[in-house]
């Protein structure tokens, strides 16, 4: 019944929402960071993980070979997580950049406000029909 009522781009929509969560909580840890010495700023590099969530990845990288690169790694549960390293002139190693992460604070919020938005739209429209019915 959830496969009838949900398609697949709304379910993936929901899952894009649990990672932009994730983006926002990892996004904060870095701003709250910005003074600890040796700390990597981290963050879910969203690209690829979205076209698997989404299910339109339809040219998957495959490795073929143990010398060719692999594509992302983890999953909507368990995303793949990378760090920054500190460029050589910051001198207490830490690689938080408080402009990059203010823009990616604010960058994060508005996709998951448009996000929001589009579900809303799509249960608005699920609900036309089934009040059109009564």
């Amino acid at each position: 019944m959830k496969d009838f009522l949900f398609d697949r781009i709304h379910n993936g929509m929901g899952k894009v929402l649990d990672l932009r969560s994730q983006q926002s909580a990892m996004t904060a840890g870095n701003i709250a960071n910005t003074d600890t010495p040796n700390y990597k700023a981290k963050f879910i590099p969203f690209d690829e993980l979205l076209k698997t969530t989404m299910g339109t990845d339809n040219m998957a990288m495959k490795q073929t070979r143990s010398t060719h690169l692999a594509g992302m790694q983890g999953t909507v549960s368990d995303p793949q997580i990378e760090e920054i390293e500190a460029p050589p002139w910051a001198l207490d190693g830490n690689s938080v950049s408080l402009e990059r992460e203010m823009v990616r604070l604010k960058s994060n919020a508005l996709q998951y406000s448009a996000i929001t938005k589009g579900i809303t739209k799509r249960l608005g429209m699920l609900r036309f029909v089934v009040d059109s019915n009564r």
